[in-house]
């Protein structure tokens, strides 16, 4: 029998953003922490299998129905363009909830399909860069 101690992540994926942090700043954290995610996972699900997991869990929020229409656009990448319009066009606490609401969802579904163990440890990095300010990136090209 597995103890819980085996699994200490119960459902670690939740985006750290300051309180009055505005939906811009909500939508550039989930950003870089959906980057993170893609970097960690698709090494071994491959972009697609990465694509199909985020997918699905758009589908799957439903108490957030805005983003259910982003997962019709979804042909083997995320398209983090379009999740960050999304939640720059809610208010701050709907887009951070909504935002959680996926990354949580994306967990579930994870967990679902190759077990808590394997989850934990694809995801450690991701949590514990999560509390590292989110990259800067390039823009301008």
């Amino acid at each position: 029998m597995r103890s819980q101690e085996s699994y200490p992540l119960a459902a670690p994926l939740a985006c750290p953003i300051e309180k009055d942090a505005n939906a811009a700043q909500v939508a550039r954290a989930m950003v870089a922490m959906w980057q993170r995610i893609d970097a960690a996972l698709t090494p071994v699900l491959g972009r697609r299998g990465v694509a199909a997991i985020y997918k699905r869990s758009l589908y799957l929020t439903a108490l957030h129905p805005w983003l259910q229409a982003l997962h019709e656009n979804i042909e083997g990448v995320i398209d983090l363009d379009a999740l960050s319009a999304a939640l720059v066009r809610q208010s701050s606490a709907d887009a951070l909830a909504a935002g959680n609401a996926l990354l949580q969802t994306f967990y579930a579904l994870l967990t679902r399909l190759v077990g808590a163990s394997l989850t934990e440890r694809l995801l450690r990095p991701v949590v514990a860069n999560s509390i590292s300010p989110p990259p800067v990136q390039d823009t301008s090209s």
